[in-house]
């Protein structure tokens, strides 16, 4: 009985040194994770010159930055192209108080601003050691794709969808091009008073639907209707998951079955099983050779199954190694691939073109000299992809409001192990922010005029107006710059070009300027302008 006793308590006392074992080790991480490992990087990053807020437990400057935000946000402002204190308050107010080197804090984690053009150029060569960071879970159900992969994942995704965005390949989605930017003037034109010959609307809704449309058609050809009804939902996505990543994040919150995560779980099934059924079809159809793969989509899936039949010649590899990267994208990969066509293809081509509709009704004598470029190109036909090549003026105007009004303002980047920029070593867990917003707009690289309207900067092209500097980069630098951007490129000189053809523009009076970043660089109220018809 004795004997007994004390194995009891001796299994007593084993388990409860395991439990207490257990429960210091999931304290000194949950203490290291939140302030340790932080307070570490902080020392680090002043001892490298740089500056910023003093690290607050877990939140960082989340709450001071929602704070900021929600109170430019607030207000208008003057028409002026310095629209960093408006589209990205914290970060403009943290390079004002602490110069061009400064971090701020995304809850634990450090953000180190960058703006050297020569450390610029190796943050974005280098994509292998700087990467691409994890983004919110709740975020991922609204696209991943080549934008979010990295090393080898990134390397075949990029060789396979290469092909669908070749120039050659691009002529063959011109005429959907030319038939959504038609769609889009004839309910303009509709809307024109037969007295006035003019009518104000908010062209920014519009432009939206135009892209919408324009990606619809060029992704899924003859399936665009359904195509459209998935970027609907696209849409709504969206906005739920800007929701949820300017919140912080917490482990195991997406799993809680709050309306918010409900509502984005049940539109991403919607999506995953629209995009299934339109795939199976392709890619069925293109095995049987009765598919014409004139689309993106079709495209990709023809570019992908020659990359899985060039490697059928090695399947004892491929079983050996369920994960084979060389082995094609999985049906679930070209889904995703699909939800980014929408991104890319919809976001930044309606944001490029309301700014440009914007800036142009500011500057009218542009504006002429655009319109008498086109119609000397093209005079009233439709424009076709040689002409669109050779709009110069044209070219340098879009230059200009890609560089005053980037599309995507940021562009960040991790390092997982310790290392050297420049004269800069950073360590381990930082994120460094390249803020194309500011950089654009940085006097030091642009000159005194750098917030002033002027797209004869590029009259010589790119290189000339960056001295060869990594300075002007809207579609991003590097291996890893935009795919689609002659895609984009293309798209806006086409509906520029018909608009120029049938409108001349002006600001309305109602029209109030206040640039908002929401995913992309938006007008938060519209953009109003006063059409009237071309004589």
């Amino acid at each position: 009985m004795f004997m007994f006793n004390i194995m009891e308590i001796t299994f007593s006392m084993i388990v409860l040194s395991i439990i207490t074992i257990l429960v210091l080790r999931s304290a000194w991480r949950v203490l290291r994770w939140v302030w340790l490992k932080p307070k570490k990087l902080e020392r680090h990053l002043r001892e490298q010159g740089f500056g910023g807020n003093s690290y607050r437990i877990l939140f960082g400057d989340l709450k001071e930055s929602s704070r900021v935000i929600n109170e430019a946000r607030s207000m208008p402002m003057n028409f002026t192209h310095d629209i960093a204190p408006r589209a990205f308050p914290f970060f403009h107010q943290s390079f004002k108080s602490y110069g061009k080197n400064f971090f701020i804090w995304i809850g634990t984690t450090p953000m180190v601003n960058i703006m050297n053009p020569e450390q610029l150029k190796d943050i974005l060569s280098k994509n292998y050691s700087f990467r691409k960071p994890d983004a919110n879970p709740l975020a991922k159900l609204l696209a991943t794709g080549l934008a979010s992969y990295d090393a080898e994942k990134w390397a075949k995704h990029r060789r396979i969808i290469n092909p669908a965005f070749h120039l050659e390949k691009l002529k063959n989605v011109l005429p959907g091009f030319h038939q959504s930017c038609n769609d889009m003037i004839s309910k303009w034109g509709s809307l024109v008073s037969k007295e006035t010959g003019l009518v104000e609307l908010d062209v920014w809704p519009y432009l939206q639907n135009l892209s919408s449309d324009v990606i619809s058609r060029a992704a899924f050809g003859s399936s665009y209707e359904e195509g459209r009804m998935i970027f609907e939902l696209q849409r709504e996505l969206a906005e739920l998951a800007i929701k949820s990543v300017q919140s912080i994040y917490i482990p195991g919150w997406r799993f809680l079955p709050t309306k918010t995560n409900k509502r984005m779980k049940e539109i991403d099934r919607q999506i995953q099983a629209s995009l299934k059924s339109i795939i199976n079809k392709r890619e069925n159809a293109t095995k049987v050779g009765g598919a014409i793969n004139e689309d993106l989509l079709g495209i990709l899936v023809e570019s992908n199954l020659k990359e899985i039949q060039e490697n059928e010649n090695n399947k004892k590899e491929i079983q050996e190694n369920e994960n084979n990267k060389n082995i094609g994208m999985s049906l679930k990969d070209v889904i995703e691939e699909c939800k980014l066509f929408y991104f890319a293809g919809q976001e930044t081509t309606s944001v490029l073109l309301v700014w440009t509709m914007v800036l142009l009704s500011k500057y009218p004598n542009w504006q002429a000299r655009a319109r008498e470029e086109v119609l000397h190109v093209f005079g009233k036909e439709k424009p076709d992809l040689d002409g669109l090549n050779h709009l110069k003026v044209v070219t340098m105007i879009l230059y200009e409001v890609l560089r005053l009004y980037p599309p995507v303002v940021a562009l960040n980047r991790v390092v997982h192990e310790d290392t050297k920029l420049g004269s800069l070593s950073l360590p381990a867990g930082v994120q460094v922010f390249v803020l194309i917003i500011l950089i654009h707009h940085d006097r030091e690289l642009w000159g005194d005029d750098a917030d002033e309207f002027k797209p004869e900067r590029f009259s010589d092209g790119v290189l000339k107006a960056t001295k060869g500097q990594v300075s002007f980069f809207p579609f991003g630098w590097g291996p890893r710059i935009c795919i689609g951007q002659n895609f984009a490129m293309i798209e806006a000189k086409m509906a520029l070009s018909i608009i120029l053809q049938r409108f001349y523009f002006e600001l309305s009076p109602s029209y109030t300027h206040a640039p908002s970043t929401l995913i992309t660089l938006q007008p938060q109220y519209g953009a109003h302008i006063i059409l009237h018809s071309v004589k």
